[in-house]
């Protein structure tokens, strides 16, 4: 049985910051997903054993205090703040690789060390000593000399060049956006390169379609590992996006973090108004919703809620 009170619930904002590098799996939790997760087995699967869990509503930081669940997180972490820190934490580290980039530049002749260069200079003493035994006269001698010395110097140029180059080559950091429609992913792409300009930013539309087909997947997989990024968002709304992530993710051979973030694609793209900040510090960004898709959202949030406070009141008893 998916309980609440059984959950590892990541505590605050801060904590994002200490997640561990690589491969890692991360999703949201809300009443609406907790619902779901009741009667869905796979969708509380891949909730449960997933890396990390971050409490995306009010609704279940007060929960899980009021049953004294085995997590006591202390804010609510929205997928929107998840996006944010992870974006900027990846745009930051691609701005600060160019700009030691630039120093190391200007720096270059005084960080090069002269064991980078005794290979080109040892290889080249023998060619100087042939040179000078090989020559008729002092002229001559001369005249042969000065070659050298300048092939020795254009040659050395030349490796602390390579050196050098070989130092400040990285690949551009990689963010990919899988799910949604073509529309809102080239609005995705046109706004990050306003805000996140130093980002790579790789997108894939999946067919529009209850279920995957084996060649769906496969080119969804294909697509990801082609990619090879840095950071993978998977938007397809909830539980498809969890339950697609959770069940293919031993055949992504990826690296980064991964979070399902569905509604975060509309927010950014700007095909969807998130609510004023207001509404999102007083906990009402559930109704701001409502009020604006009451056709959509109703069912949602007015039967949903009800039944997530039904089963808070049965986990506690």
């Amino acid at each position: 049985m998916f309980r609440l009170k059984e959950l590892e619930i990541l505590g605050s904002k801060a904590e994002l910051a200490a997640l561990p590098d690589g491969k890692l799996l991360i999703n949201t939790i809300n009443a609406h997903s907790y619902n779901t997760a009741r009667k869905d087995k796979l969708f509380a699967e891949a909730l449960t054993n997933g890396d990390v869990l971050i409490p995306d509503g009010v609704s279940i930081v007060k929960a899980c205090k009021w049953i004294k669940a085995k997590s006591q997180p202390k804010e609510r972490i929205a997928g929107w703040d998840l996006f944010s820190f992870e974006m900027g934490k990846l745009e930051n580290s691609n701005f600060e690789f160019g700009v030691s980039n630039f120093e190391l530049s200007a720096n270059a002749d005084e960080e090069l060390s002269n064991s980078e260069l005794s290979n080109v200079e040892d290889g080249l003493s023998n060619g100087d000593l042939k040179s000078e035994e090989s020559s008729g006269d002092n002229d001559n001698q001369v005249e042969g000399k000065s070659k050298i010395d300048n092939s020795k110097s254009a040659s050395v140029d030349n490796s602390k060049l390579k050196i050098q180059n070989s130092k400040l080559r990285s690949p551009q950091r990689t963010v990919m956006f899988m799910g949604s429609s073509q529309k809102v992913l080239d609005l995705i792409v046109k706004r990050a390169a306003e805000v996140y300009p130093h980002l790579k930013v790789v997108t894939y539309s999946p067919p529009y379609k209850p279920e995957f087909s084996d060649d769906d997947n496969k080119a969804i997989i294909d697509a990801i590992n082609a990619a090879d990024p840095d950071l993978l968002w998977i938007g397809m709304t909830a539980p498809k996006q969890e339950k697609w992530t959770y069940s293919h993710w031993d055949e992504l051979n990826i690296h980064c973090h991964v979070g399902t973030i569905g509604a975060v694609f509309d927010f950014f793209a700007g095909t969807v108004e998130r609510a004023p900040m207001w509404w999102q510090r007083h906990g009402l960004e559930w109704l701001y919703r409502l009020l604006k898709e009451p056709k959509r959202m109703w069912r949602r949030y007015i039967i949903g809620n009800a039944l997530f406070l039904w089963n808070m009141l049965k986990e506690k008893c």
